[in-house]
């Protein structure tokens, strides 16, 4: 077993190098500024300062999870664990459970903890796991925060043999876990969304926060296909919740009783400025690092990681944005499939395009 998941792991690694984002759509196009020709503002005066799980970072983004439980991402993880030290910002590692299934992988999640030793990191586990996993994979860390991940179209299309059918009792588990851990509990979807209904299923749950992962970015039915059959993950290729609708589903749902964390297909500062305009705290992205680590390494994750700190900077200003809270001050226009799908969803947008 150990094996094999150590090879999707690599498989992971090679197709997301590869495979473009979606296809389907993330819905941010559909997200539109009101120009401020008038900002008031000089450009000195910006504060991109955010507040999520109870510490305060500098730049309103974090590096999600991507890898571990093999050499490669030992590699892979060093880069990352290094580029969030440099611009102060969290990260989560992959997915933990090779760590559970065989102690001498623990090194490839551990060197986060030592490339970047005063740095919020946070571990990674599927919703599945017991208690005591869940202390184990915080521990071998030093984890500050525990990312549960629901990634179910992605098990339903793995090759034979290797995916997870067995889902029922999630949500009390979950429940268990927030109980058992000292740190904060973070529920992300991998690319599919979580909607309204399912947000308030988990209100109640004791976790800290809500990671929507709506679709639009790495498409991980896409990815497994491509590991077996493409043929057959093809007609749900637009499966999921598009990252805009999430969001907004999430944030109307949970009424900010949640910290909400906005990730799929985050590609821009702009897109980074439209979420948080829409009540996220801070957004994830994950697949360009994997390109930008195949290209030059941490210095060019780095490189891409300050264009968007600095795209973030430009929107404000031409906002009149001082801080990211007065993002959500500003009004949007929401129109195309979006609009029209909240709209059905019983979500008035008119109130954004009205607000300032």
């Amino acid at each position: 077993m150990h094996k094999m998941r150590g090879q999707r792991k690599l498989d992971h690694l090679r197709l997301v190098q590869t495979l473009e984002d979606g296809p389907g759509n993330t819905g941010f196009n559909d997200i539109h500024f009101i120009h401020n020709c008038l900002p008031e503002l000089n450009s000195r005066e910006i504060n991109t300062d955010c507040t999520f799980c109870g510490k305060t970072f500098p730049f309103p983004l974090m590096i999600n999870a991507i890898t571990g439980g093999v050499e490669e991402g030992e590699k892979v993880n060093r880069s990352l664990a290094g580029a969030a030290r440099h611009l102060g910002i969290p990260m989560a590692v992959g997915s933990q459970a090779a760590a559970l299934e065989a102690e001498e992988t623990y090194s490839t999640y551990q060197v986060v903890r030592k490339e970047n030793p005063d740095g919020f990191i946070i571990a990674n586990l599927s919703p599945g796991v017991s208690p005591e996993n869940a202390l184990t994979a915080v521990e071998m860390i030093r984890a500050d925060a525990l990312q549960l991940h629901l990634n179910i179209p992605q098990e339903a299309m793995m090759p034979r043999g290797e995916g997870d059918s067995f889902f029922r009792g999630y949500l009390d588990n979950i429940r268990r876990i927030a109980e058992s851990v000292s740190v904060p509990v973070i529920v992300k979807e991998v690319g599919f969304g979580i909607a309204r209904e399912e947000a308030l299923r988990l209100l109640d749950t004791g976790i800290a926060a809500l990671d929507i992962g709506g679709k639009g970015g790495t498409n991980f039915i896409r990815v497994e296909g491509e590991r077996s059959h493409p043929e057959e993950g093809e007609p749900f290729f637009h499966w999921g919740i598009p990252t805009a609708v999430s969001l907004v589903e999430v944030v109307e749902a949970v009424d900010f009783k949640l910290e909400i964390v906005a990730s799929g297909g985050i590609r821009s500062g702009l897109d980074i400025a439209r979420v948080l305009s829409l009540g996220a705290g801070i957004a994830g992205v994950a697949g360009p690092l994997v390109r930008c680590y195949y290209g030059e390494g941490e210095e060019s994750i780095i490189k891409y990681l300050s264009a968007l700190e600095k795209q973030l900077r430009q929107v404000m200003l031409m906002q009149g944005a001082k801080d990211i809270y007065q993002l959500r001050k500003r009004p949007l226009v929401i129109l195309g499939e979006t609009g029209q799908w909240l709209e059905r969803r019983g979500i008035r947008v008119n109130h954004f395009a009205l607000r300032g």
